[in-house]
């Protein structure tokens, strides 16, 4: 029955898809996964994982992850933080789609991570979505070590740097 119900909602995740990567997406992710929380009723919940490029005007680093959420209209539960890759904010929305939309009408709870790429231009938006705002911290928890294993390094030119330290 969950993958029934799964196969019929993948044809609104292409539709969302497509509006996504006409805004700057580059990598989306599918989740779905059972409810098995103290709480929970062992049901599928869904998720989507993206990864959206947005360029920013250049500041130092830290600046442009605070006024990532500065002026967004909504974002709640604004956390600023320091990760391996350098500063990022944190944040989180409730959004529900207009009816001409062609959307479902159910809450869309959205946790955001906010980090600002070391050239100063650009900024990776990571954003997980979910219709099961109930589980708002654990989806939190979700994305904030999702965020902590992000790097900026061209994993190329690593694995290069790499490859020549292994020379004689």
């Amino acid at each position: 029955m969950t993958r029934q119900r799964f196969i019929a909602q993948l044809a609104t995740v292409q539709r969302m898809f497509h509006t996504l990567r006409s805004e700057g997406t580059v990598h989306c992710s599918l989740g779905l996964h059972r409810d098995d929380t103290g709480d929970g009723d062992g049901g599928a919940l869904m998720s989507l994982f993206t990864i959206t490029w947005v360029g920013t005007a250049r500041a130092p680093r830290g600046v442009t992850a605070a006024r990532a959420v500065a002026s967004a209209e909504g974002h709640t539960h604004i956390e600023y933080a320091e990760l391996p890759c350098g500063p990022a904010t944190f944040s989180e929305t409730v959004r529900t789609a207009s009816g001409e939309s062609g959307l479902p009408q159910e809450p869309l709870l959205q946790h955001h991570a906010h980090l600002p790429h070391p050239d100063g231009a650009d900024l990776a938006l990571l954003t997980l979505s979910t219709t099961a705002v109930a589980h708002r911290e654990y989806y939190r928890g979700i994305l904030r070590r999702i965020a902590n294993l992000v790097s900026f390094d061209d994993p190329l030119v690593s694995a290069f740097e790499h490859e020549e330290r292994r020379r004689p």
